[in-house]
């Protein structure tokens, strides 16, 4: 059973797990299209972060970053190699989707890669509802990157 929980970053397991995530995104983009958070700045007041577990084990990770009072963006979205197709991923947007509607956010948004490794989270991206969309924040358009947008509605 998948547990979701708010997490501080203090374990270990997630530090390696997100130092996994920046390696890979330099597989795929060269560094000036590289948009993961260091881990430090996840411990920022406006990141609440996220992990899923399974019997204690760190499996998946995710993040929500308040951009301004009414939006929001969802950074660090990373599942353990070992778990992945399990719905981990899902589970874990489904609660920052949840939270974000709790902050009464008009839109959650988010940066992802354009290449074909990314097509499974673009995927699960497109099948929660958010939609491609111009660069937002400080983004700039990028052929690396593509971004996607969900407008929320704050009823629950």
């Amino acid at each position: 059973m998948i547990q979701i929980q708010k997490d501080d970053l203090s374990d270990g397991a997630i530090e390696r797990l997100l130092n996994t995530h920046i390696q890979e995104m330099y597989k795929h983009s060269p560094a000036e299209s590289v948009h993961a958070i260091d881990p430090e700045k996840l411990k920022d007041p406006s990141v609440t972060f996220w992990s899923a577990r399974i019997n204690n084990e760190l499996v998946g990770c995710g993040a929500l970053k308040e951009l301004y009072s009414s939006v929001g963006e969802i950074k660090s979205m990373k599942t353990d190699e070992n778990h992945l197709r399990k719905g981990i991923g899902a589970r874990l947007l489904s609660e920052i989707i949840t939270e974000a509607r709790k902050r009464s956010y008009g839109e959650i948004s988010l940066e992802t890669g354009s290449n074909e490794a990314f097509n499974p989270a673009i995927t699960m991206y497109e099948m929660h509802g958010f939609v491609e969309c111009p660069p937002f924040g400080e983004y700039k358009l990028d052929p690396y990157s593509k971004f996607y947008t969900k407008k929320l509605s704050v009823n629950l």
